[in-house]
């Protein structure tokens, strides 16, 4: 039968005792890279890295924000709508764009009406020569030689009278 010694050190405890360790052991590499002066070159690399990317980052943002504030975009994007000073006149730019509405709509009904019009009136101009048509035929059927040619026809003379008999007083 094997002995087994109690360990009062616990699996979890080892492996911390190993990470801290290796951590001292890289402070310690890193202090001797920084006083021999080899950190110092990949500090100023990454310092200069940094700054780069800090400068990069400068420009684009500064870029956006010229974007941003350029009012042409901002009526391409709509973000004009979006605006603070724009949103005031939300209730101005509704009415006007009511009042739009409301002209197209006129337009559209004065031009149906203009339409309507022209063609009664093309209309009324057919009725007038119909009308003139047919008083003219009425009048050669109804003109004195024309009546008198009838009764000349059926064989009836027409005389007239030399005086009226009786004279119609107002």
């Amino acid at each position: 039968m094997k002995d087994h010694e109690f360990d009062p050190v616990t699996p979890e405890e080892k492996a911390a005792r190993e990470q801290e360790a290796e951590f001292a052991r890289r402070v310690r590499r890193e202090v001797r890279r920084m006083e021999s002066g080899e950190a110092d070159e990949d500090i100023r690399v990454d310092q200069q890295r940094e700054a780069e990317a800090r400068a990069e980052e400068d420009k684009r943002a500064e870029k956006e924000r010229r974007r941003e504030s350029n009012t042409l975009w901002k009526w391409l994007s709509g973000t004009i709508l979006a605006d603070e000073g724009t949103s005031k006149y939300y209730p101005y730019m509704l009415s006007i764009a009511g009042v739009f509405f409301l002209s197209i709509t006129v337009m559209f009904m004065s031009l149906h009406l203009d339409m309507k019009y022209s063609r009664l009136d093309a209309e009324v101009r057919m009725l007038r020569e119909k009308s003139v048509r047919m008083q003219e035929l009425r009048f050669r059927q109804t003109s004195y030689s024309a009546i008198e040619g009838r009764l000349r026809a059926r064989g009836i003379d027409l005389t007239d009278p030399s005086s009226p008999d009786t004279i119609i007083e107002n």
